[in-house]
């Protein structure tokens, strides 16, 4: 799934680097006329481990594709790289819950019933694993901070595909909200406008066909978030 650069001649309100739960942000901000550049750069799991390098206060992509849109992204901006970036940051990197909620990544820690023992999601040990787990997301959000950028961040969709264990979605996302939001990153957190009792996303905010992304009314109710944060 990818959003190209906008194409609109008026002033970016912002630059979107994610992955594809980039897409329907992208999609809803071009529908409701609200400029922008940037869009997904590849898929979550390719932005939880490292996936760049720095030179000086410059980011470079380790996937060239990734690399290539990135540069072709502030280029639409006259932006020679993130430092001095003139419009705030909306990143989805590191909210890629469903990967990190593998159950396979899991099993080692269940018991002999198929069970984590009680304390285990909501313990250091689990956090420090997560906070491994995503270690290049966090890095990148590290030298964001670094920059002096605003950044927003949004949350992934509440959608857990089969190969995901849902208890370890659930705790895993807000350890990545925690601490993202320690780096002075203000995060979008839509869950109780868009799930049931149970916790899921509801059906009207779901791509169809599809067992993990939002669709585009999800997407429009982003913008509309970030709109009322002023970007």
């Amino acid at each position: 799934m990818t959003t190209p650069c906008s194409t609109t001649t008026a002033p970016a309100r912002f630059l979107l680097l994610g992955d594809s739960h980039a897409a329907c942000v992208g999609q809803a901000a071009r529908a409701a006329g609200l400029p922008f550049a940037g869009g997904p750069l590849g898929s979550g799991r390719d932005f939880l481990g490292p996936f760049f390098d720095t030179d000086g206060a410059e980011i470079r992509f380790r996937a060239p594709e990734g690399q290539r849109l990135y540069r072709e992204f502030l280029d639409a901006l006259g932006a020679g790289g993130l430092a001095g970036l003139p419009v705030p940051l909306v990143c989805t990197f590191g909210f890629s819950a469903h990967t990190v909620a593998t159950r396979q990544n899991w099993d080692v820690h269940r018991d002999r019933r198929g069970d984590f023992p009680e304390p285990f999601l909501l313990s250091a040990f689990f956090s420090a694993l997560v906070r491994a787990m995503t270690r290049g997301a966090l890095a990148f959000y590290d030298h964001t901070a670094a920059l002096g950028l605003r950044v927003v961040a949004v949350m992934p969709p509440q959608r857990v595909p089969g190969m995901s264990d849902a208890r370890v979605f659930h705790a895993a996302q807000d350890v990545v909200r925690d601490e993202i939001a320690a780096r002075g990153v203000e995060v979008v957190d839509l869950r109780a406008r868009v799930t049931d009792h149970s916790g899921d996303q509801r059906p009207a905010f779901c791509l169809p066909d599809d067992t993990i992304h939002g669709n585009l009314a999800f997407g429009r109710l982003v913008v509309a978030e970030l709109l009322d944060r002023g970007l």
